[in-house]
This record gives C-alpha cells, sequence and structure tokens, in this order.
C-alpha cells in the first residue's frame, strides 16, 4: 500500500469515527433538534467517506473499513461523562466537536504533504470539513 492510500484510508477511519459517533449521539439524545444535526452531520461524514473511498478503489486498493481506538475511546468518554452529569446533550455537543477538530486538523495536516492527485481531491472536500467543524463549534458556543 503505497503512503497516499494510506493517507486516505486514515483520513477514512478519522471521519468514520465521526460518523459513528453521531449515529451514536443521535440516539442517545432527547432533543429533536439535536437528533436532525446529528443526523445531517452523519450524512455528511457518509458522503465525505464515499469520496475518500472512490479515490482509494481507484488506485485498486481495499478502502478502510474500520475507525480507530481513538475514535471508540472518544465515545465511550462521552457516555460516561453524559451519565455524570445534568446536561448530557452539552457533554455530546462538546464532545462532537472536539471530533471535528481532530477530522478538520488531519484533513490540514494531510493537505500539507499531499500529492497533487491526493492534494486536488482534499481541497474539494475542505470546504464541507471546514463548515462541519464551524457548525459544531458555533453549537458549542451557543450552549454554554
Amino acid at each position: 500500500m503505497t503512503d497516499k492510500i494510506q493517507q486516505l484510508n486514515d483520513l477514512i477511519e478519522i471521519t468514520r469515527d465521526g460518523q459513528r459517533f453521531y449515529q451514536h449521539a443521535h440516539d442517545e439524545v432527547k432533543d429533536v433538534r439535536l437528533q436532525a444535526l446529528f443526523r445531517d452531520m452523519s450524512q455528511s461524514k457518509t458522503e465525505l467517506i464515499r469520496a475518500l473511498a472512490v479515490k482509494v478503489s481507484a488506485n485498486q486498493e481495499k478502502p478502510a473499513a474500520g475507525g480507530t481506538m481513538v475514535g471508540k475511546l472518544r465515545q465511550m468518554y462521552a457516555d460516561t461523562k453524559a451519565a455524570l452529569v445534568s446536561d448530557e446533550e452539552a457533554t455530546y455537543v462538546a464532545q462532537l466537536e472536539e471530533a471535528e477538530d481532530r477530522i478538520l486538523h488531519a484533513f490540514e495536516d494531510a493537505l500539507k504533504d499531499a500529492d497533487p492527485d491526493v492534494h486536488a481531491l482534499l481541497a474539494t472536500q475542505m470546504p464541507t470539513v471546514r463548515a462541519n467543524h464551524d457548525r459544531m463549534r458555533n453549537i458549542k458556543q451557543s450552549m454554554q
């Protein structure tokens, strides 16, 4: 597997962490507005994963199918913290905003040293990645 494909698969795994966390948080919160937000954000991650996976497959490689241990631990931490505090929804929003930070930084880092082919793909996806990040940051700030 080339460095380019490994880099794309790493991004797929980190993005899948976010997608799964949004799905999980959707099932945990009661606020229908947050459920709709989390559903939208999960769908956005699914589309991003699809775009990255197409590029991996175009290079006759297999796209990553899982997530990361860090992503799973972050979700477990959010569940534990939400169980201990009175405002579980704010806890999930804060943790999801941190997941967005992780995704944004991973894409920014990948852009720095990506070959031209991958750079073009990532550059087209960055507006969505940034918009998702900013959306969760703004929701988090509005809840504080």
